[in-house]
């Protein structure tokens, strides 16, 4: 495995950034899920921490450290160690605990029993299974969670009321039940793709409580929008999973969405005014599916900026697909528009259909494989 950089890792957005120019338009992964978090950015997660507390210039004198590990500025990196469970030697004024790449198979009731100052704790690529349901009373003041990429089959109980970020990608839960997330009222970003979840698997109320603003459930096994996520969320990624329609009120309670991912799915109709309730949208992903013809309603979506429609089956772009025909009424300028792949015949498409384009270069075509 290779590093890569926590700030990547971390990034739980809370604002748009600024689209790309660079062309072909492609949708990228937040997140390399597949490498691990190396000592340098595990010291620069703490330094960039918001109250600087969690950092000092001046390397304080550590009493113990765990057998193996490095401890550093209150950093105690004990990844890739062979180690089967949690050391029990762990200094207690630690801030960041990394374990991850080991073999450990459990958290116990104990394992972080005098880690109240403990920031950040990374676990992942273990084998853990199981974890005690009173792990993580001792962790008072823990804001961040990396858990994916082991054997999960629930989100741990009793979490952290502090928790700020969860990162449970690639396990084997299948169910979020009712209250899982109670008392999680600081939580603002989950990652939980590649996992077996169902629509079915959502109990309702499972997301009560939660004023998130990302959210992530790609890779799994849904077949339609939930219907009962946070209404707070600006950002919504659904992508790689089996839905294959977008209807009226599917989008209703997600009215704050600034980006939506809905790419790589099955999706061949998008019911007439299903995007009318999400008008602050910037970016929308509906690349990858079987759609046949461009969604209706994006002219009336003042602030959007970016759509991916590339790798469908539209053979059509009509004068009036994106653009309003009061040609005032849109607040901001599209920066890209993907609907390469697509058996369009691009020749046949009037030059006024993109007339609120900011620019002729972000718009791609062609390249349709028959």
């Amino acid at each position: 495995m290779h590093p890569f950089s926590i700030a990547i890792l971390l990034f739980c957005l809370t604002h748009l950034p600024k689209t790309s120019l660079t062309l072909p338009f492609e949708q990228k992964a937040f997140w390399d899920f597949e490498k691990e978090i190396n000592a340098h950015d595990l010291m620069m997660m703490l330094k960039d921490e918001e109250d600087g507390s969690g950092f000092e210039e001046t390397e304080q004198e550590q009493p113990m450290c765990p057998f193996g590990c490095i401890c550093n500025l209150r950093v105690v990196q004990c990844s890739d160690q062979g180690l089967y469970a949690v050391p029990h030697d762990i200094p207690s004024d630690t801030r960041l605990l990394d374990l991850q790449g080991n073999k450990i198979t459990e958290i116990r009731e104990n394992d972080f029993k005098r880690l109240s100052n403990l920031y950040a704790l990374v676990l992942v690529n273990n084998q853990i299974s199981r974890v005690h349901p009173r792990a993580f009373l001792p962790l008072v003041r823990m804001q961040k969670l990396y858990f994916s990429h082991n054997h999960l089959t629930s989100i741990p109980r009793n979490l952290p009321a502090s928790l700020v970020e969860l990162r449970i990608h690639d396990n084997q839960i299948k169910k979020i039940s009712s209250g899982t997330f109670s008392g999680l009222g600081s939580m603002n970003c989950i990652e939980m793709g590649r996992n077996p979840l169902r629509n079915s698997g959502l109990e309702p109320g499972a997301f009560t409580g939660l004023k998130l603003n990302f959210l992530r459930i790609s890779e799994a096994k849904l077949t339609g929008v939930p219907k009962d996520l946070p209404s707070s969320l600006h950002e919504l990624h659904l992508d790689q999973n089996q839905i294959q329609a977008i209807e009226l009120e599917d989008l209703s309670r997600y009215r704050n969405l600034y980006r939506l991912g809905l790419g790589h799915n099955h999706i061949r109709h998008i019911e007439h005014g299903s995007l009318s309730y999400v008008p602050n949208l910037r970016e929308l992903h509906l690349d990858n599916n079987r759609l046949s013809n461009v969604p209706a309603g994006l002219p009336e979506m003042k602030y959007l900026q970016v759509v991916y429609l590339h790798s469908n089956n539209i053979t059509e772009v009509g004068v009036n697909d994106f653009c309003p025909t009061g040609f005032w009424m849109k607040k901001t300028f599209y920066n890209g528009i993907s609907l390469f792949d697509n058996p369009i015949k691009y020749w046949e498409v009037q030059p006024a259909a993109f007339r609120c384009v900011a620019d002729r270069n972000a718009i791609q075509f062609g390249n349709h494989k028959k």
